[in-house]
């Protein structure tokens, strides 16, 4: 009962996200905080983290599959060399960084908490990596559309940058716990590798089967595919970690190969993933909202305050350039954008109950920063997006989603591709009639949704700002090979 009057109330909660612009898993994590040990109503008492911990894992294994599930190949593949960069690197330095900020900010008479340098370290490699579900959810549910391949790569780098930051997460709490671990640097870059080699080889792996099983089985309900699909969920990534890869690394690249492979069912299936992806946002942002005391949060807030703003100001933006130097034809502009997507949410805080659970001296302090970070990334970092792109002059006209909402599929033996487009004030300079909007080659609007009215359009057909266009286009003669044919 006080489950579902949760869920009630996150879903009632997200209408305020588009009202004041702020990310909807903002106010998941109040409701949490709310309702949590230290809030103001029933007093939700989460005892045992690696519960927590538990339902984190399953919720952002889903999270990054349907997150693949929606991303082309063909949009990924011009960005995979310097994603991988910003995955890899890009967390290490970020961490370095900040670690080396974080040491020095708490040995000052400023600080009320004085952590050692792998604490400081630890505390940074926590919050490290960019949050899949945080970026995915600001990038896909905003109503703007990114210039250069920058939705692909920002989706690419935080849906692929975890195991770095997990890794290096569980080396800094063995070195400040001075664990008997072999620490060398060949230990540690084997390890590093190994994780990353079978988590790519097992997720390519994954995908290929569990395509090939949803086109050879041909099963005759919807609903049952999708349960199918939820279940190479589980299986990709419990498979992976038991032999030694990562799980989260390989169920976003089984992701993306079965949403790059033509499949029965597949609007279906996506949309059943959405709904399912929508539910654990909730529950996991929810229940590590019952974690933290609010009261907490105000004795840490002048550190983290600092600390925050230093990752975001100074540390991802160093990181971000450093990456991103050697590829020329990425402009400055793109990878200020990059700088500023570098939003925290629920990854950096289930890493952070890690040194908790471990027993790291400090460890309710580094949780507590890293819980104030992630609300202050939320609230100002995703709040701004639009308007830093629309700033650095990287908002494209066109804003495309991948699925379409109208409820309508064709069978994809017809060489076409299907999907929505939302009106924006920009693709209206030219005009107010269908025929004055710019689309791509092949394209050709066949309905036009306004509000719960549906209109078959003509060239004259008068266009509103915010309707939603259902595009047809024809991919003969474009690249559309399937990904791992």
């Amino acid at each position: 009962m006080i489950g579902s009057i949760f869920l009630l109330i996150a879903i009632s909660i997200s209408r305020l996200s588009g009202k004041f612009g702020v990310p909807v898993l903002f106010f998941f994590l109040i409701v949490g905080m709310f309702f949590g040990k230290g809030g103001f109503g029933l007093g939700v008492h989460v005892t045992d983290l690696k519960v927590a911990q538990s339902v984190g894992m399953i919720a952002l294994s889903i999270i990054l599959f349907a997150g693949g599930l929606g991303t082309k190949f063909s949009d990924v593949k011009p960005v995979i060399t310097p994603g991988v960069f910003l995955a890899t690197f890009g967390v290490m330095i970020t961490a370095g960084v900040t670690g080396v900020f974080i040491y020095y900010l708490t040995q000052s008479a400023f600080s009320a908490v004085t952590f050692s340098l792998p604490v400081s370290l630890l505390l940074a490699s926590t919050m490290a990596s960019t949050d899949s579900a945080s970026v995915f959810n600001v990038l896909r549910t905003r109503n703007i559309g990114l210039k250069n391949n920058l939705q692909p790569m920002l989706e690419l780098e935080s849906g692929s940058n975890d195991p770095m930051a997990y890794l290096l997460t569980i080396l800094m709490i063995d070195i400040s716990m001075k664990t008997q671990t072999d620490l060398s640097p060949w230990n540690i870059t084997s390890h590093v590798l190994s994780e990353l080699v079978l988590g790519v080889a097992i997720g390519a792996m994954m995908g290929k089967v569990a395509t090939l099983f949803a086109n050879k089985i041909r099963l005759s309900n919807s609903s049952l595919s999708s349960l199918q699909m939820l279940a190479t969920v589980f299986l990709t990534y419990t498979l992976t970690v038991n032999l030694g890869g990562n799980g989260y690394l390989a169920v976003y690249l089984a992701g993306i190969v079965v949403g790059n492979n033509k499949i029965k069912y597949k609007l279906e299936i996506s949309l059943f993933m959405d709904g399912v992806t929508w539910l654990m946002q909730i529950v996991m942002f929810v229940i590590l909202g019952f974690l933290v005391n609010p009261r907490d949060l105000i004795l840490v807030a002048p550190v983290g305050l600092l600390i925050g703003l230093f990752v975001m100001c100074i540390g991802r933006p160093f990181a971000v350039f450093a990456c991103l130097w050697p590829f020329d034809k990425i402009k400055w502009k793109d990878k200020l954008f990059i700088s500023w997507v570098g939003l925290r949410g629920a990854v950096p805080i289930l890493f952070a109950t890690y040194p908790i659970v471990k027993g790291v001296e400090g460890a309710d302090m580094i949780f507590n920063i890293v819980f104030f970070i992630t609300l202050l990334s939320l609230a100002f970092q995703g709040t701004t997006i639009p308007l830093v792109a629309e700033k650095l002059g990287l908002v494209q006209k066109t804003v495309k989603h991948g699925n379409n909402d109208f409820g309508i599929l064709f069978p994809e033996d017809l060489e076409t591709e299907l999907y929505d487009m939302s009106v924006t004030k920009e693709m209206l300079e030219k005009g107010h009639s269908l025929k004055d909007i710019e689309l791509e080659n092949g394209s050709l609007v066949i309905l036009v949704k306004r509000g719960g009215k549906f209109m078959v359009p003509n060239g004259n057909l008068d266009i509103h700002e915010e309707d939603k266009l259902l595009v047809i286009h024809e991919t003969i003669g474009n690249d559309n090979t399937p990904f791992f044919k």
